[in-house]
């Protein structure tokens, strides 16, 4: 099996980009072992986890009594074991003991990239799990910071609590401001009534937070408090929490789905009763970036399955690769996948500083990173699909056979459009950033900063992006002042294009580091902006064995 560097030069180089020398160093070693351990054992079990060792709820024990346990399988419960010591939530917030200084979200994002290439079911969990890390260091009060953020931030020296958060309910789904969960005050605590009916890692988790109205708090999400709520009491019990059913999923099969009902839970406030809505947007600002790995990650692994059958299979005499409409899709997969990476790598170095030092950030700048998040979660959440059924039909019928990891693919992949928000949810974001911060405004300026300082060799493949970037000044003037109907009609669209031209800089920024770059940025700006029926250059055949053979800046072929 291929070494990381090899296998992946295009993420490597990234995290030479954000990382220091020492950071970099550490994790060149560690994703490595992380590498080899996803491509085979965790690859293997999670196969049989979406076949034949799915989730299940045992509701009643012999006796009868609710218990609302989880049965898994034993080779996740290694998954589970093996992901959690490698760092991938506790260093974001401890110290790595090797280096004596805390990782960040950008080795954490890395791991989670390799790991969902091969089980973005389970990344699902450690979604969460980072999720409830975060809003208990920044939030919580140290009380109760100090008893159960250890066991979050575990890496295997004390018993782990895996996360979750509960915000979706029957009657409300996207608007969360129709929740009804209660919370009734009870001396030093709280305790919960009512039902989420999509919660994810149900029975897994240690602790949920969980979104609910103080009895008297005002409708809408400002009367919405968050809560922590261990899922069960110090002497083993359930915490008033049971489980009506589990969730029948199209995909991401590996992570537990459920209606959880509570009946007095006992719960405990976290920061200001009057912020639980803020905190968790706060919380599904991280999940929507976790959401966007995800997807690059089930595109990474859709490209590889799809080149390595090409590579070895024949039809009609020859290789697959031989085939100029082959070898077309092979390449613009290629440089979709690449710049939509470094694209959410740029993101997340910026995520990085903006959210563990939230108090150094900028109302700009939150903004900002706002405004990337909404539109990487909703382009690649759409692109893995596309790559995941690009796969298939490499793979012709075979494509379509559960022997083969493509079908799990497209499964997994369905659900990235849905979680943590649609498109039409990030569309209605976009139009709210723009309302309030003026968003569109620092995004045409540094967009144009960004072109100016090109250099000429790559300054001029850029005209497609520079009349793009035209066209969206004077969408947005004819947008200016018209009705609500109308604008919020135009946020998707508005937002696609702001994702165009964010990821066509992105690709010209690459294209200064080395001529098979360039030919990258030529492939994804046709991609995005180039709608004529004769492609006259077809770059894609032209330059093929370039592009594939992927030579990095670190040296290795």
């Amino acid at each position: 099996m291929k070494r990381l560097r090899e296998a992946d030069p295009n993420l490597m180089a990234n995290l030479k980009k954000y990382l220091d020398p020492e950071l970099y160093a550490y994790a060149e070693e560690k994703l490595e072992q992380f590498w080899q351990l996803c491509m085979t054992d965790i690859d293997r079990r999670a196969v049989h986890t979406d076949r034949e060792g799915q989730p299940r709820l045992i509701k009643y024990d012999r006796f009868g009594n609710d218990v609302s346990e989880i049965w898994v399988n034993e080779g996740y419960r290694q998954t589970v074991n093996q992901t959690y010591e490698t760092g991938i939530v506790g260093y974001v917030h401890k110290d790595i003991p090797e280096l004596r200084r805390k990782g960040n979200y950008i080795y954490s994002y890395a791991q989670g990239y390799l790991l969902s290439q091969v089980e973005p079911g389970f990344y699902c969990p450690v979604t969460l799990t980072m999720a409830t890390a975060y809003l208990l260091e920044h939030f919580a009060d140290e009380e109760l910071k100090n008893k159960y953020l250890p066991h979050v931030i575990s890496t295997g020296e004390i018993e782990l609590y895996e996360g979750a958060t509960f915000l979706t309910e029957r009657q409300g789904g996207s608007d969360v401001g129709a929740n009804e969960v209660r919370a009734v005050p009870c001396g030093d605590h709280y305790q919960i009534y009512g039902e989420k009916y999509f919660a994810s890692n149900a029975g897994m988790c240690g602790v949920a937070t969980v979104l609910a109205r103080i009895d008297g708090s005002e409708p809408g999400t400002k009367g919405l408090s968050l809560f922590l709520v261990p899922w069960r009491n110090e002497d083993g019990r359930l915490n008033g929490i049971h489980i009506r059913r589990l969730k029948d999923k199209l995909g991401v099969r590996a992570v537990p789905s459920a209606e959880v009902v509570f009946e007095g839970a006992k719960a405990y406030l976290i920061g200001d009763a009057k912020k639980g809505f803020y905190y968790m947007m706060e919380a599904l600002n991280l999940s929507r970036v976790c959401n966007a790995v995800a997807s690059i990650g089930i595109m990474k692994r859709a490209l590889d399955e799809a080149k390595q059958y090409a590579s070895n299979r024949s039809a009609f005499g020859q290789k697959l690769t031989s085939y100029p409409m082959v070898q077309e899709t092979l390449a613009n997969l290629t440089a979709r996948q690449e710049v939509q990476t470094s694209a959410c790598f740029e993101l997340i170095s910026f995520f990085d500083r903006v959210m563990r030092t939230p108090e150094q950030a900028s109302e700009e700048e939150k903004a900002w990173n706002r405004l990337l998040i909404a539109l990487l979660k909703m382009r690649t959440a759409e692109e893995a699909i596309a790559f995941a059924h690009e796969a298939i039909e490499m793979h012709g019928g075979n494509g379509y056979i559960e022997d083969f990891v493509t079908p799990r693919l497209l499964r997994d992949a369905q659900v990235l459009t849905v979680w943590e928000g649609t498109a039409n949810i990030l569309g209605l974001e976009v139009l709210r950033l723009m309302r309030k911060y003026r968003v569109h405004e620092m995004f045409i300026q540094t967009m144009n900063e960004e072109l100016a300082k090109l250099p000429a060799a790559v300054r001029a493949l850029a005209a497609p992006v520079e009349n793009g970037l035209n066209e969206l000044v004077q969408s947005l003037q004819q947008l200016n002042g018209q009705p609500e109907q109308v604008q919020t009609y135009h946020a998707k669209k508005i937002a696609n294009r702001l994702c165009d031209l964010y990821l066509s800089i992105i690709a010209l920024k690459d294209a200064q580091e080395s001529e098979r770059k360039q030919i990258i940025a030529r492939l994804f700006l046709q991609h995005i902006w180039n709608d004529d029926l004769f492609d006259r250059d077809m770059l894609s055949v032209r330059y093929f064995d370039l592009v594939m053979n992927e030579k990095n800046e670190l040296g290795v072929r």
